[in-house]
């Protein structure tokens, strides 16, 4: 008899001292006991993740299932309570003196109910490109943590998950938002949070994709921020007005698109980073300070990435160059320079896939947006939750493991990746909470009559009633 998953005290330890942090979010002591039984649940669900499954996980099914509804619909649940504490708690992990990096993304919940809070129509991602469709899903921003690396390697952890409707949304408890402008709220959340906490001089460095360099976004940026924002090939972008100009100039001469500058032979840099356990070498070029047209106080630098060629199962294969615009921060003499070493910029922005990383666990695999809440407040507190929840599981791994320090798989042929996954992570939360798992051995070759079965079968009966008993 084997343990098939080595068991970790320490994981559930981690978790209970992470729900305990959060004990006073949630009021009278009846609240907060179902908080944590629906945490717990959480975790024991292999089903889909909605409010009654996770009270039959519970055995709770028996009696009246109200109550556990009104957690989500009465306001019980405070999210943006719960994130003040998720970042007290992320800053045991990040010194005074190091940059606090977060990253940004939006997302969609698919919903079908036409009256859910938040739903409307919009592009299908799960269409193909030369066919997209429309669905009905809620659009939400993804405001998370990444934690410090480790051998190359980090993870999103969500801080914030807020509600990014648009317009002709169903809406009756939320505001239209664009993304960019949940962006800038979380932003300012956070910035705030970290001055309450004794942290007010302390850098953000915020990873963004293409969808948020807008104008809005530069133009609201909040001081004390660096974003780093991937661009397009066609940006339009202006040279500093020359000296001498008149006050009133705000814009130089138009500068090349990024796209006529990476098809420059010269002025490319070489730098060697540990990305996911790998040595990558890049070529990189820093081009700038420029301005957008509408952001004349905003100068930024442009950081142009090198496509490569390269083989994928016998076929040649080329990427294509990645721009970044970054906003500059005054130096020396008048002059303007990088925000952060290129080292650290170029290293967050290969980063910044953890939170598709995290969306795809957090959706497929965990369950946000199965709960079946159809009240305003709820709809929009049951996805929140799930996320918190997630982040919950994430830190207490964190805190036991590292980024790279999980057990190894349980299998002959694959020991793992350099990173735990999510799966590896849920199967030692559940291996803990079983306590002893032995088992007995219950395979056995099929014999040559496979069409007479009854003895194989009632072999593998009696195992599995022995193995239950022990």
């Amino acid at each position: 008899m084997t343990a098939t998953i080595p068991q970790n005290p320490e994981l559930i330890k981690n978790l209970m001292e992470l729900v305990a942090a959060h004990r006073g979010i949630f009021g009278q002591e009846r609240v907060y006991e179902r908080a944590v039984k629906l945490v717990l649940a959480e975790v024991m669900a292999f089903a889909r993740h909605t409010v009654t499954q996770l009270v039959m996980v519970l055995g709770e099914n028996g009696e009246d299932w109200s109550g556990w509804y009104r957690l989500f619909s009465r306001k019980r649940f405070d999210e943006a309570a719960a994130a003040e504490v998720m970042v007290k708690e992320t800053l045991k992990h990040v010194g005074e003196e190091e940059v606090y990096v977060v990253g940004g993304d939006g997302t969609q919940v698919p919903r079908d109910g036409k009256r859910i809070e938040g739903v409307s129509w919009l592009r299908n991602l799960r269409t193909p490109a030369f066919k997209v469709g429309i669905h009905r899903a809620q659009r939400w921003f993804n405001g998370s943590w990444l934690i410090p690396t480790e051998q190359g390697y980090s993870r999103a952890l969500p801080l914030r998950w807020l509600p990014a409707f648009p317009a002709k949304a169903q809406r009756q408890v939320t505001e239209p938002c664009t993304e960019w402008e949940a962006a800038v709220h979380f932003l300012g959340w956070l910035k705030a949070q970290l001055a309450r906490l004794g942290r007010a001089g302390q850098w953000i460095l915020m990873v963004a994709d293409g969808s948020f360099d807008t104008l809005g976004l530069w133009q609201h940026l909040p001081s004390g921020v660096v974003m780093l924002a991937r661009s397009a090939k066609n940006r339009v972008l202006h040279h500093l007005p020359p000296a001498g100009a008149h006050r009133n100039r705000r814009y130089g001469e138009r500068a090349l698109t990024p796209q006529a500058l990476w098809q420059q032979r010269s002025g490319w840099h070489k730098i060697q980073l540990l990305i996911r356990g790998r040595l990558r070498n890049l070529q990189y070029r820093v081009e700038g300070p420029f301005l957008r047209k509408g952001a004349p106080h905003m100068p930024l630098f442009l950081i142009i990435v090198r496509g490569k060629t390269y083989l994928q199962h016998g076929h040649r294969k080329h990427r294509e160059p990645m721009p970044y615009l970054v906003n500059a921060l005054p130096g020396l003499n008048g002059q303007w320079v990088l925000p952060l070493p290129i080292t650290t910029l170029l290293f967050w922005a290969w980063q910044r896939w953890e939170l598709e990383v995290c969306h795809r666990e957090i959706k497929s695999g965990f369950g946000l947006g199965h709960k079946q809440c159809w009240n305003p407040v709820a709809a929009l507190a049951s996805v929140q939750w799930s996320a918190w929840v997630y982040s919950l599981l994430l830190l207490a791994g964190y805190r036991t493991w590292g980024l790279c320090g999980a057990p190894s798989v349980p299998s002959a042929w694959w020991h793992g990746a350099g990173r735990w996954s999510l799966n590896t992570l849920w199967r030692a939360y559940r291996a803990a909470l079983w306590g002893p798992h032995l088992f007995q051995p219950l395979c056995s070759y099929t014999p040559s009559n496979w069409l007479e079965k009854q003895a194989l079968f009632r072999g593998l009966g009696n195992s599995l009633y022995a193995a239950s008993r022990s």
